[in-house]
């Protein structure tokens, strides 16, 4: 009898142990690190894997180190030039992964991602109330730089690494809208206007181009006539002076007869002229006799 009261003891003692161990047990998943509390106080950092606890007396707080993204909700700000816009923002952040870090994230700030949303809110309105609506709008990269700069400052003693700022929208009253549109399309006709008056300008500037250019060929080839005539007439006169010397008048009359047989046209010369002959020669004919007029016919 005692021995079977001995067996089941040590029996329900072993289980007891077996459910004490098994109720130690912790898992830390790789997106997560962990912080081992005893009794109110830090222990030890427990790493992904398999982790340890003594039940009812440690436990295990898990944080995750994965990129976070909060919204830091829309809110009216009064611009630079008095204009209520429409404003909202998303910032991602990660609690760094090192022991450190991860300590500082639960213990020195409350509720890391309430006070990040607060945080950016807060800033927000201090960059954009000292720039106007336009410039807000035009200038969003500098807006998260800055909002990204003063949140990784405020945030540095909390083991938190802002990643990055994103301004999703600045809005201003619908009113101001319609008028910053309409001066949009103003400004974008003005453009189009400027465009098609420089671009008509070319063309006329080309078409005048092309025209001194044409009246500059006809002008060089009229030179060039002009030339070539002033060149034949000294031909001409060197001939003239080599093969007619003393017989200029002569030689004039055989001009004048030449044109008028190029045009079939019937001359009367003096008989007896050199002329005469000439032509003549020149024919192979000889000269009709002589009319009563005096005159030979050729």
């Amino acid at each position: 009898m005692f021995e079977i009261t001995t067996n089941v003891i040590a029996g329900f003692v072993a289980l007891l142990v077996v459910i004490f161990l098994l109720a130690g047990i912790r898992i830390v998943r790789p997106t997560h690190r962990g912080l081992i509390e005893r009794l109110g106080r830090y222990q030890r950092f427990a790493k992904p894997g398999f982790n340890w606890i003594i039940p009812a007396i440690d436990k295990l707080y898990r944080i995750n180190v994965t990129e976070i993204m909060v919204d830091a909700q829309p809110q009216e700000i009064i611009t630079n030039d008095n204009l209520n816009a429409r404003v909202d923002a998303q910032v991602y952040f990660k609690v760094k992964s090192d022991e450190e870090s991860v300590k500082n994230s639960q213990y020195n700030v409350n509720n890391y991602q309430w006070q990040i949303v607060n945080l950016a809110r807060t800033t927000l309105r201090n960059i954009i109330g000292t720039l106007t609506l336009k410039s807000a709008n035009s200038e969003r990269g500098k807006i998260n730089s800055e909002l990204q700069k003063t949140l990784r400052t405020e945030t540095a003693s909390w083991g938190i690494d802002i990643v990055r700022t994103e301004l999703k929208e600045i809005d201003p009253p619908k009113d101001v809208q319609e008028t910053m549109n309409k001066v949009v399309k103003a400004e974008n006709e003005k453009m189009a206007a400027i465009d098609f008056a420089t671009a008509t300008e070319t063309m006329a500037d080309g078409a005048r181009r092309a025209e001194i250019k044409k009246a500059d060929g006809v002008k060089q080839a009229r030179v060039l006539e002009a030339d070539g005539e002033a060149q034949a007439i000294k031909l001409v006169n060197e001939a003239a002076n080599l093969y007619f010397v003393g017989n200029a008048q002569l030689l004039r009359r055989l001009e004048t007869v030449e044109k008028a047989l190029a045009n079939n046209a019937k001359i009367v010369i003096p008989a007896g002229s050199q002329l005469v002959n000439v032509i003549s020669e020149l024919a192979g004919v000889l000269p009709l006799p002589e009319p009563r007029g005096g005159a030979t016919r050729v």
